[in-house]
C-alpha cells in the first residue's frame, strides 16, 4: 500500500478551520462529515467554506448562486 501523502495534500487542503485534526486526512475528513450528513470544506469555493456551514443544504444554495442547475 502506499504511504499518506498528508504532507502534500495539506499544501492544497482548502479548508481553514485551524483545530481540526483531519486536516490533510482526506479518508477521514470525508468519513466525519458523511457521518454527520455534510460536506468536507474543500469541495466548497473559498467564501463559503469560510462560515464552517458544511450542510448539503448550504453547498446547493452556493452552486445554485454560481450557475450551477442541481436536481
Amino acid at each position: 500500500m502506499e504511504k499518506c501523502k498528508r504532507d502534500i495534500i495539506l499544501k492544497d487542503c482548502g479548508c481553514t478551520y485551524e483545530p481540526c485534526s483531519k486536516k490533510g486526512k482526506c479518508c477521514d475528513c470525508i468519513k466525519y462529515h458523511r457521518d454527520m450528513n455534510q460536506l468536507p470544506g474543500c469541495l466548497f469555493p473559498p467564501e463559503a467554506e469560510k462560515t464552517y456551514d458544511r450542510s448539503i443544504k448550504y453547498f446547493c444554495e452556493v452552486m445554485e448562486k454560481r450557475g450551477y442547475k442541481l436536481i
